[in-house]
């Protein structure tokens, strides 16, 4: 019997497990083509992130954002790459969860699955939310109106009083909301409706679930695609091109107003906007070809995501003046307003778009989890009735419905802002798990049919980027290290003075100290092991965008484990087959 926490899982024993012949004959149907993984994956990133996070982010960086827009998709396409490679090796549902048990062992597969359900459950509870937004705005234009206090949360509302919020919705809410024993009655009613939906469909059938999703999508890229089309157009037409080289507060025309930092100021709504992508890889054992097409359906959903990004991003700043942006949570919408572009039916097609797009990010997500505690199931880190396939539907009925509960219930008790902190962390942290995962399994010989991670040695390279980096940072703040370890105090007038001691401003910033400590770490590592390129500039990447995680983020991310950490020593360790 196995007593160590880091025991791995054989390749060959997951595959057995996850094969057409398991569990008496009754394993998940396999009727996804490339096709089909490719629209998932459009599905999962084309959503709320891009319709919701695009003001902001233009705000943010100007046109240039579009520059971060590239940054982001190099990261992710490195990370995706790692996620092909497992996907080839070990074609089974799981995801992140599954490759971790392969290569850093069972408390590791254990923490990456816990972490998960923060990105695809906790996660669909950001999208209801905005898809209640979109559609209750869609209700107005048509005037059918919804009491407000049925399509706000609670805490929102709540909340907002607390900080002062003038928001006549806010106080709407609050004074038309009745009263039942002393407790106001405000919860999202569109948002719990939409995942009642999601739910059924998903536990009806994964051949009904892609037909819907490939609809879908095909009806969102067609009116994205007028967004640009008829949104460019009118920018050279009305000659609105001088906005790609706005006047910033000093009066200097640049691509990049407010600089590279203040593009960067934009990476926490860039990169929410590709959260999704990974999505696709849960689906392996409904592939038909999971080895050749899981691969090349992440890939290139993500390819064509960046090009819509980056065009839907030159559109907007090119047909509104970036800090127009500020607070505006419909940009699609926004630029063909009246005081815009004044075109009032492609507002009417845009809204639309939104409630299709945010309904086909939940149904991606929605299968994604029950799939990866079908996984843990199988393990024996969770009970039994986990891994049930639905006789009819070939589907796994109680994860499915538990998942529903899982989204359902906190959709009354929690807010936008609370889940959002909690799904970019748990994403950010299983990329780094994935990429790191691929430098510690044993390298495999090219098959023809099957995707195989291209080896660059990365002996001299990545030593090499790690120490352009550093100058890097150096050339463009000559005092980034000193602040970063807290040594530099001649800025703050209240130390130079005597009012606050060495101990009051000594707050060195931990996430890039260790980030720095790892890159250096890993450039050794590199030079002796001569590890690979690719997965090594997809874990530092990753590594690097977790240092913009604020320590609320942290603190919430860390207690999280801690309780998956205890059920897991209480439970799954010793109901592990591997303890057997």
């Amino acid at each position: 019997m196995s007593k160590s926490l880091f025991r791995t899982k054989k390749i060959e024993s997951i595959l057995a497990e996850g094969s057409d012949g398991s569990h008496g004959g009754v394993g998940l149907k396999r009727v996804l083509t490339m096709k089909d993984l490719t629209f998932f994956g459009i599905a999962a990133i084309l959503g709320a992130g891009s319709f919701s996070s695009l003001g902001g982010a233009v705000f943010h960086g100007g046109p240039g954002v579009v520059i971060l827009f590239v940054i982001t998709a190099i990261a992710c396409a490195f990370t995706a790459f790692c996620y092909s490679e497992f996907a080839s090796r070990i074609p089974v549902a799981g995801s992140a969860y599954t490759y971790a048990y392969a290569s850093f062992g069972e408390l590791f597969a254990w923490i990456i699955g816990w972490a998960l359900i923060m990105e695809y459950s906790i996660g669909n509870i950001y999208v209801a939310y905005s898809w209640s937004d979109y559609f209750t705005s869609f209700l107005q234009k048509i005037n059918v109106h919804i009491p407000q206090y049925l399509c706000t949360s609670y805490m929102e509302v709540k909340d907002s009083l607390a900080a002062g919020s003038s928001n006549a919705e806010i106080r709407d809410a609050w004074e038309n909301a009745p009263m039942i024993g002393g407790l106001k009655i405000i919860f999202d009613l569109p948002a719990l409706v939409i995942n009642l939906l999601i739910t059924l469909l998903v536990y009806r059938g994964i051949k009904e679930s892609r037909n819907f999703s490939n609809l879908m999508v095909i009806l969102k890229m067609i009116v994205v695609g007028l967004v640009i089309i008829v949104g460019g157009y009118l920018v050279f037409s009305k000659g609105l091109t001088p906005n790609w080289m706005p006047a910033n507060e000093q009066g200097l025309k640049s691509f990049m107003p407010n600089g590279f930092s203040g593009v960067m100021a934009a990476v926490s709504g860039v990169f929410f906007a590709y959260i999704g992508f990974d999505a696709v890889s849960v689906l392996a054992e409904e592939s038909k070809n999971p080895q050749r097409d899981l691969p090349r359906g992440m890939i290139l959903s993500l390819g064509i995501c960046t090009i819509v990004y980056i065009l839907l991003s030159l559109v907007l700043s090119g047909a509104v003046n970036y800090r127009n942006f500020e607070g505006v949570g419909d940009p699609l919408a926004f630029i063909f307003e009246k005081q815009n572009l004044n075109v009032a039916w492609m507002q009417f097609f845009v809204a639309i778009t939104a409630v299709v797009a945010m309904t086909s990010v939940m149904l991606v997500f929605q299968m994604g989890q029950p799939r990866i505690w079908m996984s843990m199931s199988r393990d024996g880190l969770m009970p039994p009735v986990f891994q049930k396939i639905h006789a009819k539907y070939k589907t796994p009925s109680f994860a499915t419905i538990a998942t529903g509960l899982v989204v359902g219930i906190p959709i009354l008790f929690t807010d936008k802002t609370f889940v959002l902190d909690f799904t970019s962390i748990a994403t950010l942290f299983a990329f780094v798990l994935v990429c790191g995962g691929v430098l510690l399994i044993p390298k495999k010989e090219k098959q023809p049919g099957k995707f195989h991670l291209p080896y660059i040695n990365g002996q001299f390279i990545f030593p090499l980027i790690v120490f352009a980096a550093m100058l890097l940072a150096k050339s463009l703040s000559s005092n980034y290290f000193s602040q970063m370890l807290n040594f530099d105090f001649t800025a703050n007038a209240d130390y130079v003075s005597g009012k606050l001691s060495y101990m009051d401003v000594a707050t060195p910033n931990i996430s890039l100290i260790v980030f720095w400590i790892i890159a250096v770490l890993l450039s050794i590592l590199s030079y002796f092991k001569k590890y690979s390129l690719i997965p090594l500039m997809g874990l530092i990447t990753c590594l690097y965008l977790l240092t913009g995680m604020t320590k609320s983020n942290w603190a919430w991310f860390l207690g999280w484990l801690a309780i998956g950490l205890v059920i897991y020593l209480l439970y799954g360790y010793k109901k592990s087959k591997l303890s057997v």
